[in-house]
């Protein structure tokens, strides 16, 4: 495994469904490689997501944290962190 730890790939794995119709990885070597393919991040703190989401063109003015961290594109990694999936 490369960029992304086996936590984060797990939880991609269970969650995906949040973001898609239709689940687009089975095993951590495709979730992997679907997240690189679509530039997935992963960021330490609400704060990051925050910036990052802001700068990605979205509008989160008035989101509380929690708001933000349900977002379909946000998802929380046990233990510590967020990754964002842009669908």
């Amino acid at each position: 495994m490369g960029e992304f730890s086996d936590i984060c790939l797990e939880t991609f794995l269970k969650n995906q469904g949040q973001l898609f119709d239709e689940p687009v990885a089975e095993t951590k070597e495709e979730a992997e490689a679907f997240l690189e393919d679509c530039m997935a991040q992963v960021v330490p703190t609400i704060k990051d997501v925050r910036k990052y989401l802001d700068e990605s063109g979205m509008d989160i003015s008035g989101l509380a944290d929690e708001e933000i961290e349900e977002a379909s594109e946000v998802f929380p990694i046990p233990g510590g962190g967020y990754l964002i999936v842009e669908g």
